[in-house]
């Protein structure tokens, strides 16, 4: 069994959702799905995921590893986020693949299922306390066993491609009194996320966590910037809250100072910027020999989600999954099969591969172009913060 061919499918979702999905195709008639992480930096990752397709297409797809290496190392340049998103969604679909021409889950090749289910935390959506609160009642009538909201920009809602103000101090004082508000709301059963997203300086963060303290957060996440690792050291020292990140960081390798130095409790991997499951289950099973728990990150689509679940379902360190909705609540025109869901928890289902397609009619009909900005975030004097 050989690559064939290699195509990027940016698509929009009848709800209005982006998915930028990468198909590799076999000559066996086998085809898998991958996705990629940065959906934002879309043209650039699609030229590279054409550049790489020249070393994938005519070689096993079952070389995983060999190919792994190959793309991350051939161009002398270790590969940046570009190249890693590029890789992790080929990789993905080689995973897909591998399942798929056994007849097994993919899951199944990593090792096999540790756990039958894997309890979630979802996206809790809202540009006011009121909402938020409500919101996070909702989702635990609905179910869920965790709530996770974000870093409140003081009241009100992004604009994207526009400019919102995020000001650290008012921000980080929101932050404190909203969590307050939750844990009143969903009582003490419920486990609260609360992501920073890299918004705050050090001195808020740690004023904010150790007011966070009470509440007994499951995780505070990415409260600093990720380009610094070693800064994790400085907030380690400061705060008792357990700490999540690792989103940003493409390839092991930014990962070794916080594993290593037991700076994180939580490592967020993102399989689809970080090199795919290949390099995944790698720093997942690095980080298992100092007891820190993976939280795959993921925002994305369901292809993503699946191989995040397939991941957590052969990993025995996992903490929580990230899925912003329950799977096969939306896409479905361009995913009509998708993992499942149930009370809190997902699991892949017992079919060949990462158990979940693409319609290429729908697909073909639905590109776009994935190139678009974010919200641009200032603060009240100008400043550029972190969106």
């Amino acid at each position: 069994m050989k690559v064939t061919k290699i195509t990027n499918f940016p698509v929009q979702s009848k709800e209005g959702g982006v998915y930028y999905i990468v198909r590799v195709d076999t000559d066996a008639g086998i085809h898998g799905l991958g996705e990629v992480g940065i959906r934002s930096w879309g043209r650039a990752i699609a030229n590279a995921v054409d550049h790489l397709g020249e070393l994938v297409i005519g070689a096993d797809p079952w070389e995983t590893e060999r190919l792994w290496q190959g793309m991350f190392r051939s161009g002398y340049f270790p590969a940046d986020k570009v190249y890693c998103c590029a890789i992790s969604a080929i990789d993905i679909a080689l995973w897909d693949i591998k399942g798929k021409s056994v007849n097994m889950p993919t899951y199944k090749l990593l090792g096999g299922p540790v756990r039958e289910k894997v309890v979630c935390y979802p996206h809790i959506q809202g540009t006011t306390k009121e909402q938020i609160v409500e919101n996070c009642r909702k989702a635990v009538d609905e179910g869920w066993k965790f709530v996770r909201w974000g870093q409140p920009d003081p009241w009100g809602s992004f604009k994207p491609g526009g400019i919102s103000v995020v000001e650290p101090d008012k921000s980080m004082r929101l932050a404190v009194d909203l969590m307050g508000e939750v844990r009143e709301a969903v009582g003490p059963e419920i486990e609260l996320c609360f992501d920073v997203h890299t918004q705050l300086e050090m001195p808020q963060v740690v004023r904010m966590c150790r007011a966070m303290e009470e509440f007994e957060p499951f995780f505070i996440e990415d409260p600093v910037r990720s380009e610094n690792q070693g800064s994790y050291r400085n907030l380690r020292q400061q705060v008792n809250l357990p700490i999540a990140a690792g989103e940003q960081w493409a390839s092991k390798w930014p990962f070794r100072e916080v594993i290593e130095g037991d700076l994180i409790d939580y490592a967020r991997i993102d399989l689809c910027i970080v090199g795919g499951i290949t390099e995944a289950a790698k720093i997942t099973h690095w980080a298992e020999t100092h007891y820190i728990n993976i939280v795959p990150h993921n925002p994305l689509g369901p292809v993503s989600a699946a191989a995040c679940v397939a991941l957590c379902m052969a990993s025995t360190n996992v903490g929580v999954q990230e899925m912003p909705r329950k799977p096969g609540s939306t896409a479905t025109e361009l995913f009509p099969q998708q993992i499942e869901w149930e009370e809190g928890f997902a699991w892949c289902p017992d079919t060949p591969g990462l158990g979940v397609d693409m319609d290429m009619d729908v697909a073909e009909r639905s590109v776009v172009d994935p190139q678009t900005w974010p919200p641009f975030l200032r603060r009240e004097d100008g400043s550029l913060t972190n969106w």
